[in-house]
């Protein structure tokens, strides 16, 4: 019978450190490309959002103004009626045109208040399409990015 020889799995000589320093320094090289490529993406990402940040508060920051100086229009408008209204109280002659001064007054200032309700909320939905627009322009920049890349 012919005995067949095996090798001893844990003997020395079959271990070759020159192979395993060559697979260990791919490993590393690769692992360390990988590593400056995601590094690399983080910074880009973190870039994109400094910059959608700095976008939105600039947003915000115009929009309020807007909507200040629309509520300062409004306070404007309201004041100089009401002065108005004043004067042309003191120049009232009878009770029956007090009554017909002060209705007419009312009614007007209840008009002008439907429409400056309007102009704020249109005010203030401009304000805040323009606040959320580069957020949402990001996000979408970030979903085609990862459409692309799946």
């Amino acid at each position: 019978m012919a005995v067949k020889k095996t090798e001893d799995a844990f003997s020395i000589s079959s271990f070759d450190p020159s192979k395993f320093t060559e697979n260990f320094r791919d490993f590393a090289e690769k692992n360390s490309f990988k590593t400056k490529e995601a590094l690399a993406k983080v910074k880009e990402a973190t870039e994109e959002a400094g910059k959608t940040v700095e976008a939105t508060l600039a947003n915000a920051q115009a929009g309020t103004v807007e909507f200040g100086k629309k509520a300062i229009e409004i306070l404007r408008t309201s004041t100089e009626n009401s002065f108005s209204h004043l004067e042309a109280l003191l120049n009232v002659k009878s009770v029956s045109e007090l009554f017909e001064l002060q209705t007419g007054f009312i009614r007007k200032q209840a008009e002008l208040s439907v429409e400056q309700a309007k102009s704020l909320s249109e005010t203030s939905k401009k304000v805040a399409e323009q606040v959320v627009k580069p957020g949402r322009d990001a996000a979408e920049k970030a979903m085609a990015s990862f459409k692309l890349s799946a």
